[in-house]
């Protein structure tokens, strides 16, 4: 069955209200028994003496549009899924904002957990998404994922 994709890059933050209607639109889904959120918020971190005050994201779109749909395709493979939406910001985002929004619904909890630690993991280890660091000063260095 192929399914839509539904992988979004959005301008800026994650806006709370976004990650309350994705949840709220849910409700209607009889079938779905669990639900499971990763947020991905900018930490203030320190170093080398310089704060961060945001992180400006970039990406090679096409390139990522293909392999999150194939992370996308392989762990409806893998898991028990009913759904799954995956958000990501682009652009500036500033500290203490999301950046970072996967959504998974299944009709069971237990394929919930593990499905948003894998796709969380493999979107930060595969996907073509690269984050600047800016700082408080205004210079900055490019992001190493962790």
């Amino acid at each position: 069955m192929e399914r839509k994709k539904k992988n979004v890059f959005i301008q800026g933050a994650i806006p709370p209200e976004f990650i309350a209607e994705s949840i709220a639109k849910h409700q209607s889904k009889h079938s779905i028994g669990a639900h499971n959120i990763f947020l991905g918020q900018i930490r203030a971190d320190n170093k080398e003496g310089k704060v961060v005050s945001a992180i400006e994201y970039t990406t090679y779109q096409g390139m990522a549009d293909q392999k999150l749909y194939e992370i996308r395709e392989e762990a409806f493979e893998k898991f028990d899924l009913s759904c799954m939406h995956i958000y990501h910001s682009l652009g500036r985002v500033g500290v203490g904002e999301i950046c970072f929004f996967v959504f998974v619904s299944s009709p069971h909890r237990k394929g919930v957990y593990q499905a948003t630690e894998h796709i969380v993991n493999r979107i930060k280890a595969e996907v073509p998404i690269f984050g600047k660091e800016i700082f408080e000063d205004q210079t900055h260095q490019w992001k190493v994922n962790s």
